[in-house]
């Protein structure tokens, strides 16, 4: 019964999700879907710790109702600038 009620949450975009956006490397996930605030907010630690262990830095967390339609979003443009950067710095010039 649980199963079917959040299932029909999540269709309605009325579920709980946990938001986490990361500074480095520049991304957004979502952790989901939860019948209930609380119970995303017991649940939010656990992504986290899994971030910090893979050296994610600048975490924030936000829960919300949502209905994402992807759970994970990388900002490649942010990250090839990022490449791009270390390239001149390790050759010295950008010629």
């Amino acid at each position: 019964m649980k199963d079917i009620l959040l299932w029909i949450l999540n269709f309605l975009g009325l579920a709980y999700w946990v938001e986490i956006v990361t500074d480095y490397p520049r991304c957004t996930y979502y952790f989901g879907p939860f019948l209930s605030y609380k119970e995303a907010q017991k649940a939010h630690g656990g992504y986290v710790e899994d971030l910090q262990q893979e050296n994610a830095q600048g975490i924030s967390v936000t829960i919300e109702r949502a209905k994402p339609v992807n759970l994970t979003i990388f900002d490649e443009k942010e990250e090839l600038q990022r490449k791009f950067q270390r390239v001149i710095t390790l050759s010295g010039t950008a010629s």
